[in-house]
């Protein structure tokens, strides 16, 4: 049975949003992307630490991660995992990455415009970009 939408939180998401699907676990593109690609794996059930996982959500969790290569980070309290492909040249110090995911998590928290390079995306670019991810979980 297909879910119309999934919970992130305190945020909707629609299934269009969501490129994979396990029993435990999906993924999902992101809002606001740090890199193009950076998507989200999440538990289908809200948890808000990942102590809470049960033994099962954890297995599902990892083995759906490891297909990709896992970068972590949490803003919205509910266990996922970003994954941000990587790509030569991205940023001029590699570690860069590390202040613009602390700079985002600090523009989430304080509810402010720190970035304004980085704009929501609307729902039909997300829709599109999980459409394609889709084809690659087939």
């Amino acid at each position: 049975m297909a879910m119309d939408s999934y919970k992130f939180g305190p945020y909707k998401i629609d299934d269009k949003e969501v490129f994979f699907k396990s029993h435990l676990s999906y993924a999902m593109v992101n809002l606001r992307p740090v890199l193009p690609g950076h998507i989200l794996f999440l538990m289908k059930r809200e948890v808000k630490r990942f102590v809470d996982l049960t033994a099962d959500e954890t297995t599902d969790l990892w083995i759906t991660a490891q297909m990709d290569g896992p970068q972590a980070g949490q803003t919205v309290p509910h266990v996922h995992i970003h994954i941000i492909p990587r790509k030569v040249g991205d940023f001029e110090n590699n570690d860069e990455i590390y202040d613009a995911i602390d700079k985002n998590d600090k523009e989430l928290k304080e509810k402010l415009d720190l970035d304004k390079e980085r704009k929501d995306r609307s729902f039909e670019e997300m829709a599109q970009e999980a459409e394609e991810y889709r084809k690659l979980f087939l």
